[in-house]
C-alpha cells in the first residue's frame, strides 16, 4: 500500500458522493459504493491558530474509500480520498495493494 497526498479531482453526487475521479490525467469511474468515515488531524501542526468559530473540518478530515476503474477492461483499484469540506479540496492520499478479481 502507497500512502502519500496527491490533489485530485473528484465529481460527486448532489448528495456528495464520489462518482468519478481524476488522478494522474486519467478519469476513473468508481464502481462500488464508497464507504466514509472520519479521521482526527493534528490541526496544532497544520494550523497556525484555530479560529474563534472554525469548527468544521478543523478538527477531523472526511476520508472516502472508493474502489474504481479506468474502463470495463481494466482492474479495480482501491484508493482512499481525502476531502477538505471547506474548502472543497480532494486529496489522494492512499493507493491499496491491487483486487484480484475472480472469474466464474
Amino acid at each position: 500500500m502507497g500512502v502519500f497526498s496527491e490533489a485530485v479531482e473528484v465529481i460527486c453526487s448532489p448528495a456528495g458522493q464520489p462518482l468519478r475521479l481524476r488522478w494522474q490525467g486519467r478519469s476513473y469511474r468508481i464502481v462500488a459504493e464508497p464507504v466514509r468515515w472520519y479521521e482526527r488531524r493534528k490541526w496544532w501542526a497544520e494550523e497556525l491558530r484555530a479560529e474563534r468559530g472554525r469548527g468544521a473540518g478543523l478538527v477531523d478530515h472526511e476520508i472516502w474509500r472508493v474502489q474504481a476503474r479506468l474502463n470495463s477492461g481494466s482492474q479495480i483499484r482501491t484508493l482512499d480520498l481525502s476531502h477538505q469540506v471547506d474548502a472543497d479540496r480532494w486529496r489522494l492520499i492512499r493507493v491499496h495493494d491491487a483486487v484480484r478479481e475472480l472469474s466464474a
